[in-house]
């Protein structure tokens, strides 16, 4: 971190209850020095491999994005120092972009949207032909086709298959990354076109430079003069969901027994095993996972509920009806009874 001592001195020896009464602008938080330095220095080598001079300018904010018609790309500001990472994960139970490897993934996607605006590519017939026209207003969900070969897969949750923009955008995450293999990998596929119009697009804009240049910095970590405590407030609320009452019937045909094996007991037992497993396969936030959890325990508890089948047995339908939980919010942004 670039920081001066009085400024280190000021927090990053504080307690976590502290930390979260600090305004976020007064962290004095910036890229260099950081962590970020070098998976952005990373994501600069790839572009400059294929002579492209397009250099993205970071910066970091609330949240990974790219504003439309932008060329610049915000980042979280807690990935800029270990101990706000670990404040996240703390939070919001994983650090989106908390590893290289997360990172350098997240990175090659958004500058996918900001060489899309740069290079003005958004305005191509033929991009516009095979992408889909970008969408007049973003879609708050969509159901998407896990076994779709019209689509490359990089982020979790079939990215691509949520609008055209994202589509293009992870479709030049593949085709940026160094040995992805992707004339192999998608050969055959639908979605091979798309690498295909990719590689001519880069080809064609090589050595050029970019004709927008739009440098805006929307909500930049130096004005975010709200605390800690209360940014995680708010992204917390925007995560958490009203679940629908058609859980206690549910709960009622898997547990319901008369037997001395405590339901509520159970679920606490197994509630990290079983939402990390599902967050993982579902590539859901585990926030949201952990939130349904909670309060399906909580209705055993209420509902006074017990085994009634052997514990592995009772494990796996947990776990099912969880998972299938999950997967109907993906595909819809709500809950709807399963069993």
């Amino acid at each position: 971190m670039s920081l001066d001592p009085a400024h280190k001195a000021d927090w990053t020896s504080l307690s976590d209850e502290e930390l979260l009464n600090k305004k976020v602008c007064d962290l004095h938080l910036s890229i260099p020095g950081s962590e970020l330095e070098e998976p952005i220095q990373q994501l600069y080598h790839e572009l400059n491999s294929h002579q492209i001079l397009f250099r993205p300018e970071c910066y970091l904010s609330d949240e990974w994005f790219v504003i439309e018609g932008d060329t610049t790309i915000g980042i979280p500001f807690y990935l800029a120092h270990p101990q706000l990472k670990k404040l996240e994960e703390k939070m919001m139970l994983e650090v989106e972009g908390g590893t290289r490897d997360w990172c350098l993934k997240l990175l090659r996607h958004e500058t996918g949207h900001a060489i899309f605006y740069a290079y003005h590519l958004n305005k191509k017939r033929d991009v516009r032909k095979l992408f889909g026209p970008s969408p007049k207003e973003i879609p708050e969900t969509y159901r998407p086709k896990p076994y779709s070969r019209s689509y490359v897969r990089h982020l979790d949750n079939w990215y691509a298959q949520a609008e055209p923009d994202e589509d293009f955008a992870e479709t030049f995450a593949v085709w940026l990354t160094p040995d992805s293999n992707w004339k192999t990998q998608y050969k055959g596929w639908p979605a091979f076109q798309k690498l295909l119009l990719i590689d001519t697009l880069m080809k064609e804009i090589a050595d050029k430079t970019p004709p927008n240049l739009s440098r805006t910095k929307t909500g930049p970590v130096s004005q975010m003069r709200l605390t800690l405590k209360t940014y995680y407030s708010r992204k917390q609320k925007y995560y958490a969901q009203d679940y629908p009452d058609f859980y206690d019937q549910d709960l009622k045909k898997i547990f319901g027994g008369n037997e001395s094996k405590n339901a509520f007991s159970f679920m606490k037992r197994y509630r990290k095993t079983m939402s990390d497993h599902i967050a993982r396969w579902t590539g859901e936030k585990k926030f949201i996972v952990n939130n349904l959890f909670k309060k399906l325990t909580d209705r055993c508890e209420k509902l006074q509920l017990s085994l009634n089948k052997p514990e592995e047995e009772t494990l796996l339908e947990v776990t099912t009806y969880l998972s299938s939980m999950i997967s109907n919010y993906i595909y819809t942004g709500k809950f709807k009874p399963t069993v």
